[in-house]
């Protein structure tokens, strides 16, 4: 999943980017405001961290025109003071959660994952499809009740897919979910994966199918059936 992270502290934010990207997180970075605003009308992301004293345009105002653009991308504010005018400010233009500094680390991953599966419709930390388990607190998916094997690139493309609830998703709404703003990606890239994980998922109750001119959606299958559907 690709976040945008807006911390002016250059510090801070190195190590937030090191962490978050331990977690498994694809994690764009933009140091004020008025770059975050640009590519927060440009790009596509799970979930915003914004920290609200930023140089050349306020967090506030960061968060409020992205309201006013009608994005509904999920909001976790990070405020160094933590103050109820704070946080009454930021909720009522939209903020979704806030984390006051300084913080646990551990704290703002399981805040993030939560705005994220909210922003999908589940509350559960638990998802499945089929035999497909997915716990998105250690990020493991099972099948069957065995572990599967993925490398992070699979893991990410499985997570949108079944965070989707059914509904299909392109190959570039998927690339923009998975890949950095600044990664050079090939244009074969989301096929390559989704050939990947059709192979491991073949014949188990869990598909990855094609709809011409939708993309992709994971459905549960009979177990033994075969096919990547068109």
């Amino acid at each position: 999943m690709r976040i945008l992270l807006v911390e002016d502290n250059v510090r801070l934010a190195r190590s937030l980017l090191e962490a978050l990207g331990q977690a498994g997180f694809t994690v764009d970075c933009m140091h004020d405001g008025h770059s975050a605003d640009h590519v927060l009308s440009t790009q596509d992301y799970a979930l915003a961290i914004l920290d609200l004293g930023l140089p050349r345009l306020d967090g506030l105002e960061v968060l409020r025109r992205l309201r006013q653009r009608r994005n509904p991308v999920p909001v976790l504010i990070l405020t160094a003071h933590g103050s109820v005018e704070d946080r009454v400010r930021g909720l009522n233009l939209g903020a979704d959660d806030y984390l006051a500094k300084p913080f646990d680390l551990s704290e703002l991953e399981a805040r993030a994952r939560a705005l994220i599966r909210r922003s999908h419709g589940h509350d559960r930390t638990e998802l499945s499809c089929g035999p497909l388990h997915y716990d998105s607190i250690s990020r493991a998916f099972t099948l069957h009740g065995e572990l599967l094997a993925l490398t992070g690139r699979e893991r990410a493309v499985l997570e949108v897919l079944l965070l989707r609830d059914g509904r299909a998703v392109n190959k570039a709404a998927l690339s923009e979910k998975i890949f950095g703003i600044d990664e050079s990606v090939n244009a074969d890239a989301i096929e390559i994966y989704v050939h990947r994980l059709r192979k491991k998922l073949d014949g188990s109750g869990a598909a990855i199918v094609t709809l011409r001119g939708l993309g992709y959606l994971l459905e549960a299958r009979e177990p033994g059936a075969t096919g990547a559907g068109s």
